[in-house]
């Protein structure tokens, strides 16, 4: 096995393609040792298929590797919603943000629910400050219109979550409330970051010592006038690491993303990923192009980004232990519970 290979292997989060476990998946496990899988609505029909599926992934990845994998959601409620057809959905962020108790009681059941079917990884919440309607590409997803309801709500999910040995991810950096333009389709153009408000809320989750902040591909010229944020180097290293002293693990938003999928294809923004600083890279691609994006990357690497690999490896090991992330399987539980739970919060906070 290449040692190497197998670091950043552990570095790559993978989108789960189908609703079976494939022979390309079981190679990127037993041969790449991918460090997570990304689960979304598409990949099960049922509560029971999901649950299957995750235990499938779990015992596979137990046959060929030490170190558990991330399972890992993007479960903010309203419409970015992962789970199965059978729980109900949960309120959006801004309809819970109408009061902290709501915020609590959301986050609460989101962290309990993931916890129980064995995701241990949350792509939330959502940091930025909502500057657009709400059918903007972050819009209803954000906690509040200005930094201090933010901050108030937005750590008040970290905390639930952590609570919950759920890892928290909070995004996206450095502010996509702040740009009109969607990062799934454009590359987004912010303007000066420093002394803004927009930058507060994810201060604030660095102070806290928030687990894992996630980059969007937002490009900012002040900072760096060549790359998007999630593979610019001047911000991970520069601003992130030396300005902000952030020490958790830094992640990408996802590759396949046409703002920097179109410039770069996967092979490239995978390797300017790691030369950039980032730990995580989330990368929704098909498994061929992951295994490409990571033979061409152990190809490139010299002297000084094989140290920035093994710094990264040993902080994924290191969280991964202190959220007691394992290979145990999951154990069906009882949806009607939650689905009351869910309905009661969102009689609450319904318009």
């Amino acid at each position: 096995m290449n040692d190497l290979r197998k670091k950043i292997g552990q570095m790559t989060i993978v989108r789960m393609q189908g609703k079976s476990v494939s022979d390309d998946l079981i190679s990127l496990i037993r041969d790449y040792h991918i460090g997570g899988i990304s689960l979304y609505s598409n990949n099960y029909d049922s509560y029971e298929d999901m649950i299957d599926l995750i235990n499938q992934i779990k015992d596979i990845n137990k046959k060929y590797n030490n170190t558990p994998l991330f399972i890992t959601m993007d479960e903010e409620g309203g419409r970015v919603n992962r789970l199965p057809k059978d729980f109900l959905r949960l309120p959006s962020s801004k309809l819970v943000s109408k009061d902290i108790k709501y915020v609590k009681e959301s986050s609460n059941i989101i962290g309990n629910i993931l916890n129980d079917i064995g995701v241990n990884m949350n792509f939330s919440p959502v940091l930025d400050i909502q500057r657009f309607d709400d059918n903007h590409a972050i819009g209803d997803r954000c906690f509040g219109y200005n930094k201090d309801d933010v901050i108030k709500n937005g750590l008040t999910v970290v905390k639930e979550l952590e609570d919950k040995k759920v890892v928290p991810v909070v995004k996206h950096f450095p502010g996509h409330g702040l740009v009109k333009i969607d990062s799934h389709i454009f590359l987004p153009i912010s303007k000066n970051i420093r002394n803004k408000e927009d930058i507060e809320p994810f201060i604030s989750a660095i102070n806290m010592k928030a687990p894992v902040l996630m980059v969007s591909h937002i490009l900012v010229p002040s900072i760096d006038i060549f790359h998007p944020s999630s593979l610019s180097s001047k911000m991970i290293k520069g601003y992130i690491r030396k300005e902000l002293k952030y020490e958790g693990l830094i992640m990408t938003d996802d590759l396949k993303m046409k703002s920097v999928n179109i410039l770069y294809g996967y092979k490239r923004s995978f390797y300017k990923s790691i030369k950039a600083g980032n730990n995580l890279i989330v990368i929704g691609a098909d498994y061929d192009s992951v295994k490409k994006s990571i033979d061409y990357t152990v190809s490139k690497l010299g002297k000084n980004l094989k140290k920035d690999v093994d710094y990264s490896y040993k902080k994924i090991i290191s969280l991964k232990e202190e959220y007691d992330i394992n290979h145990n399987k999951v154990n069906k539980i009882n949806i009607d519970n939650y689905n009351k739970k869910i309905e009661k919060l969102r009689n609450e906070v319904k318009d």
